[in-house]
C-alpha cells in the first residue's frame, strides 16, 4: 500500500470515529481534523509550476 493510500484510510478511519461520536462532540474533532489537514497541506512540498 502505498504512503497516498495510506493517508486516505487514515482520513476515512478519522471520519469513522468522529461519525460514530455523539453529535455535541463532532463539532470539536471536524475542527481538530481540520486543523491537522490544514498543517499537513502548509507543510507539504508546492509545486513549483503553480
Amino acid at each position: 500500500m502505498s504512503t497516498r493510500d495510506e493517508r486516505h484510510e487514515d482520513l476515512l478511519s478519522a471520519l469513522e470515529v468522529i461519525e460514530q461520536q455523539p453529535l455535541d462532540e463532532r463539532a470539536p474533532a471536524y475542527a481538530a481534523l481540520h486543523d491537522e489537514l490544514s498543517r499537513r497541506l502548509a507543510e507539504s512540498p508546492r509545486d513549483a509550476t503553480s
